[in-house]
């Protein structure tokens, strides 16, 4: 039964093709060729759409008379037929994701990721969604929106104050009758709030294309050469027009990008040290990490507490790993100096350095023994 798998799959791809084409009867064939070959929940599903579509179909047929038949030599058709295989390029699958974030509400359920999601897990989920929904990838309808979707959600979720005004403002979707916007809309209800986000414009600032390959670092997906026109000769062109000195003016803008960033960058939210600008002691409630905030702290931060305290440990645990790497580094060394060249007391000296961040994290019950590289 197994070894029908492959043939039974293949006759759901044509049934696919003939679905597209609005070809019902064919579709019918070998959906239940398939259920004879394999049952699968995927065939069931199908033969229930066919069903529904072919009754459609024939109501409309009997409301405006009889039909003319048209009839095709079997040359025609097996012409036809090999066509239609060729249209459809995606799977049920692909179009599974696609429809998931149509009826998305919020950018958080765009990811699928909670409220509280730090900066890596947001980060983590956009990668997985953007290798599922990248055009090249997949060429279901809608995908190239989807793709979009996913690229402003992760734009806005990961810069702190465009993240804090989606929090704040991201609910209020009454607002939405009184603005006028040429967007794309994925959930047409007026309690959505990632159409409101469109309309209050928290978009990205760069294409859904250059952010993908800022976090795949210019990742290319492989293609077939393609010749026909529309989006997918748009990507091939572009492709071909790629030259050494685009990518050198690229880096040069994103270097200005950054000098100029770092002089309108608002102060953090946080220090792990104490300072005259942050001068009040605070602690995390998870693992009693001390981190210091502004005096007006209380007053001025509006965001969720837990996520800031989680982004806190997660400072705090890289700097101190990194830290005591160092410091073991260093113990090591002298340690290995002393028994080549020093005394015994030496190297009893050596052995006693003191190694204060590695103490900090096994402190808080965090493994050190690792390796940071």
């Amino acid at each position: 039964m197994e070894g029908n798998r492959d043939e039974a799959d293949r006759c759901i791809d044509i049934a696919l093709s003939a679905i597209n084409t609005g070809n019902y009867e064919k579709a019918n064939k070998f959906l239940r060729k398939a259920e004879n070959l394999y049952p699968s929940q995927r065939a069931k599903d199908l033969l229930q759409h066919v069903s529904s579509m072919s009754g459609t179909s024939s109501s409309k047929n009997q409301a405006n008379g009889e039909g003319v038949r048209h009839r095709k030599s079997e040359k025609q058709r097996t012409t036809s037929d090999s066509k239609s295989d060729a249209e459809v390029d995606y799977t049920v699958e692909q179009l599974e994701i696609v429809k998931r974030i149509k009826k998305c509400k919020d950018y958080y359920e765009v990811l699928g990721v909670t409220k509280e999601a730090t900066d890596s897990e947001i980060k983590k989920s956009y990668k997985k969604l953007a290798l599922q929904l990248h055009p090249d990838k997949n060429r279901a309808p809608g995908a190239a929106e989807a793709f979009k979707a996913i690229g402003n959600a992760v734009a806005v979720l990961t810069d702190v104050q465009k993240r804090k005004d989606y929090d704040l403002y991201g609910s209020q979707s009454d607002d939405l009758r009184t603005n006028h916007y040429n967007h794309t809309h994925f959930h047409h209800s007026e309690h959505s709030n990632f159409e409101y986000a469109y309309a209050r414009g928290f978009e990205s600032d760069i294409s859904a294309e250059e952010l993908f390959n800022m976090f795949f670092g210019g990742f290319q997906t492989s293609r077939r050469p393609t010749t026909g026109g529309g989006h997918h000769s748009h990507y091939a062109r572009r492709e071909q027009s790629q030259q050494p000195s685009l990518a050198f003016g690229l880096i040069l803008v994103l270097i200005l990008i950054s000098i100029m960033s770092s002089f309108l960058t608002s102060d953090p939210i946080y220090s792990l040290a104490q300072t005259s600008k942050y001068p009040v002691r605070r602690q995390t409630n998870h693992l009693g990490i001390q981190y210091y905030v502004k005096e007006n702290f209380n007053t001025e931060y509006q965001g969720s507490l837990a996520r800031l305290e989680n982004s806190v440990e997660e400072d705090y645990i890289t700097t101190m790993k990194q830290n005591c790497y160092r410091e073991r580094t260093y113990r090591e060394s002298m340690i290995s100096r002393a028994k080549t060249f020093g005394s015994r007391s030496q190297v009893a000296q050596a052995q006693q350095l003191k190694t204060p961040s590695c103490d900090n994290l096994a402190r808080i019950g965090i493994n050190t023994r690792f390796s940071i590289f």
